[in-house]
């Protein structure tokens, strides 16, 4: 996976003042892009198209300071229609427009060019096993929210929060295969795993498929597949969110599988009452690298 992403890297450089197709450049690394731009965004803690946002405004800097070209010259050729596009994305990233910058000579924020290594400390072995599951579907209720990296994130809080108190009995009763129990699941995440980008979470159960759902809850069908399953156990959420993290770092690069699309879920085996604690739970949708 780590000479993967800095091929990656290397694409990007090669194509900042042209297309970059990751669609054509992922068919040659017996990967997907799916899991190419989780891995990217969880390893270089930002967003791949937010790093070629700023490797093409680190260069487009040089070229505006220069003046030798007009400023709508210089936004066609990374990539924007319109100077105001342009203009736009230059101040996010160096906080002044192109004219002030050219008027000035700055200020400029650099982003340099990544370079991924994978770094032996020898850590604590990952409870992780690899299970093999027929589909089912995911049944409760369920509230688009912004994701949150780290921290407990209020929207969902808030979102369970709403629900009666009796519906967590009744969803519960529902539950008929694993993951067992009261679950809370991740859906339909941005492939860049963007923080503030939203999500569909879903407060609910596990049920086979031929299941019939009542009228007033949400479903998510989930196809047959693999799954790796971490347990975690500690501070909550901060343990599951590590876990979540060392996934990409230490895990995924040492094992001969990638994550495919789907929702990620958690299960909560055992917490504290004021839920300062908890062990968890945390199922990945996985196929073979």
């Amino acid at each position: 996976m780590i000479a993967e992403l800095n091929r990656l890297v290397e694409y990007v450089e090669a194509n900042l003042d042209d297309e970059i197709d990751l669609d054509s450049f992922v068919r040659g690394l017996g990967t997907t892009e799916y899991h190419l731009r989780r891995m990217f965004s969880s390893l270089a803690g930002m967003p791949l198209s937010e790093y070629v946002r700023r490797r093409r405004m680190t260069l487009a800097a040089a070229e505006v300071i220069d003046g030798d070209d007009d400023l709508l010259g210089i936004a066609v050729r990374y990539g924007y229609g319109s100077t105001e596009a342009f203009g736009r994305a230059f101040r996010a990233v160096h906080g002044a427009s192109p004219a002030d910058v050219r008027r000035d000579g700055g200020p400029l924020r650099t982003q340099p060019q990544l370079r991924f290594r994978l770094t032996v400390e020898g850590s604590s072995p990952m409870d992780a096993r690899i299970l093999d599951r027929s589909a089912f579907r995911l049944v409760g209720h369920a509230a688009r929210v912004p994701l949150v990296h780290e921290g407990v994130n209020p929207h969902i809080q808030a979102h369970i929060a709403s629900l009666p108190l009796e519906e967590h009995g009744r969803l519960k009763a529902l539950s008929s295969t694993e993951p067992a129990g009261l679950l809370q699941v991740s859906a339909d995440l941005d492939a860049d795993y963007a923080e503030g980008s939203e999500l569909t979470y879903l407060h609910g159960v596990a049920v086979h498929t031929p299941t019939e759902v009542p009228d007033d809850l949400d479903v998510i069908e989930v196809p047959g597949g693999a799954w790796a399953v971490f347990r975690t156990s500690g501070p909550h959420p901060d343990a599951l969110q590590s876990t979540w993290a060392a996934t990409a770092t230490d895990w995924f690069p040492s094992n001969p599988w990638r994550l495919r699309p789907g929702p990620s879920i958690v299960a909560v085996l055992e917490r504290a009452d004021d839920f300062r604690t908890a062990t968890c739970e945390l199922w990945l949708p996985v196929e073979r690298d």
